[in-house]
């Protein structure tokens, strides 16, 4: 997420009233996530184990709960919750808009798309030409839908990630400042949730076909052309390539990739990454011969035990 006109350190520093080391004119345009922070990013890490990893992006601020060496280049911003400081960003950058109309004035509606009744759209949405969005879809703020893309009723587009940190009151949410983008000639089913970035974009690739009731984390990227079968569960920060196929109740865990061409049968848990141009099945995830085989060889353990006990 850019922010509308760079910051200088201090100014940051200022928002969330916190410490800062670095020049205080340090140039800050904007926050991410640690998987898509590029230079002028901030990005935050409160736990030891993943100082390294934070130091050592792209992102140039990190927003940190102790003061560490900074590295060359970069800036740190020490405050003793950075999860509740990097909320307190996005809600002064991405503040949540109340609608007064079922179709916001400042969203733009390309030429021959069709809008049915009972549908929202939010602040600042923008559907292209020859779109057909059915009765009971919500689509949320920032949302970018291309041409020729169809939405069938009861879709929601950009409901908050499902991203939370346990704390001793209970649980506190991560919110949401990010979008959802929907690329041209993309289907979308009826009963549809796809959850917008928490800072960066939750995008459905050109020509991509999703069925009924299928679920989109945060800040996954679906490729081109690809199909993806009802009561489907894609986790947060996931990466599909193209010309994936993935067939009903298939679920995977999050910050995965699943390699183009792959082809994953129904009901399959997709506990880790797997390469593309092959076929998938069962959970723990095996290439599909290697898992019907074992499956077959299962089969034929109580004529083993039989003959067994005839000997």
């Amino acid at each position: 997420m850019k922010f509308p006109k760079p910051h200088t350190l201090q100014q940051i520093a200022q928002l969330i009233n916190c410490e800062f080391v670095g020049n205080e004119n340090f140039e800050v345009l904007g926050m991410n996530e640690i998987h898509v922070v590029e230079p002028g990013d901030i990005v935050f890490v409160d736990h030891p184990k993943y100082y390294d990893k934070a130091l050592n992006s792209a992102a140039t601020i990190i927003l940190i709960n102790k003061e560490v060496d900074c590295p060359e280049g970069k800036a740190l911003l020490i405050s003793d919750d950075p999860f509740r400081d990097f909320n307190k960003l996005t809600n002064h950058f991405k503040p949540f808009v109340p609608s007064s109309s079922a179709i916001s004035d400042t969203a733009k509606i390309g030429k021959n798309t069709i809008i049915q009744p009972n549908c929202f759209i939010g602040n600042n949405v923008t559907i292209g030409d020859n779109c057909v969005i059915h009765s009971n879809v919500s689509i949320y703020d920032d949302t970018i839908i291309g041409n020729n893309v169809t939405i069938h009723a009861g879709c929601v587009l950009g409901a908050s990630a499902f991203y939370y940190k346990n704390r001793p009151e209970g649980f506190d949410q991560l919110k949401s400042g990010g979008r959802v983008i929907i690329k041209d000639n993309v289907d979308i089913g009826a009963m549809c949730s796809i959850d917008r970035g928490v800072t960066g974009d939750t995008t459905i690739g050109e020509g991509s076909k999703l069925d009924n009731q299928i679920q989109v984390g945060h800040d996954t990227v679906i490729g081109k052309k690809c199909l993806i079968a009802s009561q489907t569960g894609i986790a947060g920060c996931c990466i599909i390539e193209d010309e994936v196929t993935l067939w009903g109740q298939v679920g995977t865990t999050s910050g995965i990739t699943i390699g183009k061409k792959a082809n994953v049968l129904g009901q399959t848990g997709v506990t880790k990454s797997i390469a593309g141009g092959k076929s998938y099945f069962g959970t723990p995830i095996e290439e599909s011969r290697e898992k019907l085989k074992d499956l077959a060889y299962v089969k034929k353990i109580p004529e083993i035990l039989k003959q067994l006990k005839e000997k």
